[in-house]
C-alpha cells in the first residue's frame, strides 16, 4: 500500500479534473491566507477563485482559511471594500464615478471595517453559500448550500438559511473540546496517512488513541 502522503503543493489534485484546485499553491495576494489541501470546486473556471470568489477584497483586511476545508461551487467571500456610508440620506458612492464627484472621494475612504475574515480547519462549504465581512467561522463547521453567513459559527456548528442561522452542532460541548485539543489538521501528513480511516469515519476515542504523543 502506498504511503506517501497527498501532495499539497500541486494545483490540481486530480489531473482529469480540471474543476477541483488546491487553494494554497493557486492564490498570490497577501491579503488571502490559506492552509494546505483546502480545495475549491468549480466546473467552470476553478483557477480564478480570488477574482471571482473573493470579492471588494482591497485591504488591509485579510481572509485566512484553514487546513482540509472543501469549498463547493460558488462560496463567495464579500469582505471590507463593499461597504457603503450608510450614515447619510444616500448609500450611493457617487465618488467613483468620477467627474468632478471624484473629489468628495473622502466621503467613501476609511468606512469602518470588520475586521478579517476567518475560517477555522475542516469546514465544509456547500453550493453557492456567502460569507459576509468579519465573520469567523469555527473548526469543523458546515456551511449549508445557499446559506448568507452574516455572524460567527461556533466550533463544529452546522448553519444554513438567509440570514444563516444555527441548525445544530455536530457534538456535544465536551466533546468538541475533546476535538478541539486533539486539533488532529495539526498532525503531520505521514501520520494522518497511516490513520485516515480513523479520521474519517471513528470516534473521538479512536483518535485520541492515536493522536501523535509529544
Amino acid at each position: 500500500m502506498n504511503r506517501v502522503p497527498a501532495d499539497p503543493t500541486v494545483l490540481h489534485p486530480f489531473p482529469d479534473q480540471p474543476r477541483v484546485v488546491l487553494l494554497k499553491p493557486l492564490v498570490t495576494s497577501p491579503l488571502i491566507d490559506i492552509g494546505e489541501y483546502s480545495y475549491y470546486d468549480d466546473p467552470d473556471d476553478a483557477t480564478a477563485f480570488e477574482t471571482r470568489n473573493v470579492l471588494y477584497h482591497y485591504g488591509p483586511e485579510k481572509l485566512v482559511i484553514g487546513k482540509y476545508c472543501a469549498l463547493g461551487t460558488g462560496v463567495r467571500f464579500i469582505m471590507n471594500g463593499a461597504n457603503h456610508r450608510m450614515d447619510g440620506p444616500s448609500t450611493f458612492p457617487f465618488p467613483i464615478m468620477g467627474g468632478s464627484w471624484a473629489e468628495h472621494f473622502d466621503l467613501i475612504t476609511g468606512l469602518p471595517g470588520k475586521g478579517d475574515t476567518i475560517v477555522g480547519n475542516d469546514v465544509w462549504f456547500g453550493y453557492n453559500a456567502m460569507v459576509m465581512p468579519g465573520v469567523r467561522i469555527g473548526h469543523g463547521a458546515i456551511i449549508a448550500s445557499g446559506a448568507v453567513v452574516v455572524d460567527d459559527v461556533p466550533d463544529y456548528g452546522i448553519v444554513g438559511g438567509n440570514p444563516a442561522r444555527l441548525i445544530r452542532t455536530r457534538y456535544h460541548d465536551d466533546d468538541i473540546a475533546r476535538l478541539l485539543a486533539l486539533a488532529w489538521w495539526d498532525w503531520p501528513a505521514e501520520h494522518l496517512t497511516e490513520h485516515l480511516r480513523a479520521v474519517m469515519s471513528g470516534t473521538i476515542g479512536d483518535l485520541e488513541k492515536i493522536a501523535p504523543r509529544s
